[in-house]
């Protein structure tokens, strides 16, 4: 069974930037396409960011569009996800998740992981 492990998040000050990681085990994330979810305090999980299972193709929620970037490493059965000039609106849990299909919808993928906290405060 493939597991999902959420690493990088913390405490940051707006305009700040993360790495977040998502290390896999059990299973070959490069059959996967992988999301990056959150969820934000008295909000629903929202996607955030997706990528194909090559890495070839990317999409992005329009809020984070042009300061987040996900890329994956298939060696390495690792996904990132780079996020620059953070807003404190980026406070939220976020999750990687492994699925079939490439979306932001969250229903289509399949393998969680248990998130990790990041927090956008001065």
């Amino acid at each position: 069974q493939l597991q999902l492990v959420e690493s990088g998040g913390g405490l940051v000050q707006p305009g700040g930037s993360l790495r977040l990681s998502c290390a896999a085990s059990g299973g070959t994330l490069n059959y996967y396409t992988i999301g990056w979810f959150r969820r934000a305090p008295g909000k629903e999980r929202e996607g955030v960011s997706c990528i194909s299972r090559g890495g070839g193709s990317t999409n992005y929620a329009d809020s984070v569009k042009g300061r987040f970037t996900i890329s994956r490493d298939n060696a390495k059965n690792t996904v990132y996800l780079q996020m620059n000039s953070l807003k404190p609106e980026d406070t939220a849990i976020y999750y990687c998740a492994a699925g079939r299909v490439q979306s932001l919808t969250t229903a289509l993928y399949d393998y969680w992981g248990q998130g990790t906290q990041v927090t956008v405060s001065s």
